[in-house]
């Protein structure tokens, strides 16, 4: 895959959310993540009230569950995002706001063209530890797993 070609397989949102990281200095890229959590939508209480249907992301330090919904078959399903993040992992939940609204709604084939290490196209390395940023990979890889699995897409 090109560089181009890679640059043209993430969604126009979560683009939109790079290059306003980009943007921004270190401490401002922070605030944003931080905005970000503040962001993310609440849990419908079809995960509330069943908290099991929830996938955990392991890599994450701080506990967060994830789920996606899928509507359809195929590379034009769409894809509904959840997740659970407390409150007091302001990183994970930012994390998790960026990837709810660079990818909710998105179709299933947008979601599984987005390149796992575009993560690091956010420009918080200088920020939050290398860890945390693997527990973002680790969202979106599950995302992806999920989304290929419910929308019945072979692998690549």
């Amino acid at each position: 895959m090109t560089a181009a070609s890679a640059e043209s397989a993430v969604p126009a949102a979560l683009q939109e959310i790079a290059d306003d990281f980009g943007q921004l200095t270190g401490k401002d890229r922070l605030q944003l993540l931080l905005e970000f959590s503040d962001g993310l939508p609440e849990l419908p209480a079809r995960y509330t009230d069943h908290p099991e249907l929830l996938e955990p992301v392991p890599e994450c330090q701080s506990p967060i569950f994830l789920a996606t919904e899928v509507e359809g078959t195929g590379c034009e399903a769409r894809v509904r995002l959840f997740f659970s993040a407390p409150p007091e992992a302001p990183t994970t939940r930012g994390f998790a706001g960026i990837l709810a609204e660079g990818l909710d709604g998105l179709s299933a084939g947008e979601v599984l063209a987005v390149p796992l290490d575009v993560t690091g196209r956010l420009g918080l390395a200088e920020v939050v530890s290398p860890l945390r940023l693997r527990g973002m990979a680790g969202m979106l890889g599950r995302i992806q797993r999920q989304v290929r699995q419910k929308a019945q897409v072979p692998a690549a």
